[in-house]
């Protein structure tokens, strides 16, 4: 009787959306890409106010095998790194949903800690991979000031609230704080390394985490990541050719725009000088040349 049975609902089950059939394998992905944190107000970088829905929703997908994640980030915000890095975690431990990364062309500095929200890293052969550090920079403007007979007057209260004041000489005991600060969170960066790899990293600390970064097959060498391959192919290799991989990106509306992440109306009211947009821009498109990109 079952034989029966089964034999006159396999055909209704063709009839199924693929995402409702049982004998179709899903991995929904999610597509982590660009520079993290905001760069201008109207085009902001990956923040987890940003993709926390689309992660939400690819973890909520029926039946799924697994969740995909395709990182081509340059770095940016530990903090907002940090955010996104535990908020996978937190959904795949909750859900039991395990997780691959996909790195494209980099997954570096707080786009490494997004991939190591996975439990596989996989790159292609060029992915550029790495840089566990923590770098920051600014412009010192104090010499053309005094050249140009501009004099700089700020008031504050607190004797550290100017600290690293570009318009003011440097002085080595901000500089001091500003390398504490930086040590903290690289060995916080390092501890939650070894935590994900544990077992797998295979080459000395002081190479690892020196904020070197290398391409895939050194990476993998040195146990950073896991495998060489494409989202395709190693999907289909782990779950069968019938494998589906729907892209979950941002909740449309009714009329099919994306929900924005930003009020636009409210962007443009606090809008800063265009001179704090080019100086983002620049920012960011020097994350990118750092890898050779």
């Amino acid at each position: 009787m079952s034989d029966i049975l089964r034999r006159s609902i396999d055909p209704l089950r063709n009839l199924l959306p693929a995402r409702l059939r049982p004998d179709i394998p899903m991995v929904p992905v999610v597509r982590l890409a660009g520079v993290i944190g905001v760069v201008t107000p109207l085009r902001p970088g990956l923040l987890l106010s940003t993709v926390a829905r689309s992660l939400e929703r690819a973890f909520a997908v029926p039946r799924a095998r697994a969740v995909a994640l395709i990182i081509n980030s340059p770095g940016g915000s530990p903090t907002q790194s940090n955010l996104i890095y535990r908020r996978i975690r937190q959904l795949a431990t909750e859900k039991k949903i395990p997780v691959i990364a996909f790195i494209e062309d980099v997954g570096a500095s707080g786009g490494y800690m997004l991939a190591c929200a996975a439990d596989e890293i996989v790159c292609d052969q060029f992915s550029i991979v790495g840089s566990i550090g923590v770098v920051g920079g600014s412009f010192g403007f104090a010499k053309l000031m005094e050249k140009l007979g501009i004099e700089r007057r700020l008031y504050t209260s607190g004797e550290h609230k100017a600290m690293l004041d570009p318009f003011l000489p440097e002085d080595a005991g901000d500089v001091k704080r500003l390398k504490a600060i930086q040590k903290d969170i690289h060995e916080r960066f390092i501890a939650l390394v070894k935590e994900r790899r544990t077992g797998r990293l295979k080459g000395s600390e002081k190479t690892l985490f020196s904020g070197e970064f290398w391409t895939a097959p050194k990476a993998i060498e040195l146990g950073l990541a896991d495998a060489i391959g494409d989202l395709r192919s190693f999907l289909r290799a782990r779950f069968g050719e019938k494998v589906r991989t729907p892209l979950i990106s941002a909740e449309r509306t009714l009329f099919g725009r994306k929900v924005p992440a930003v009020n636009l109306a409210q962007a443009l009211a606090d809008r800063p000088a265009l001179a704090d947009d080019i100086i983002s821009a620049l920012e960011a498109r020097a994350l990118w040349a750092r890898y050779g990109l």
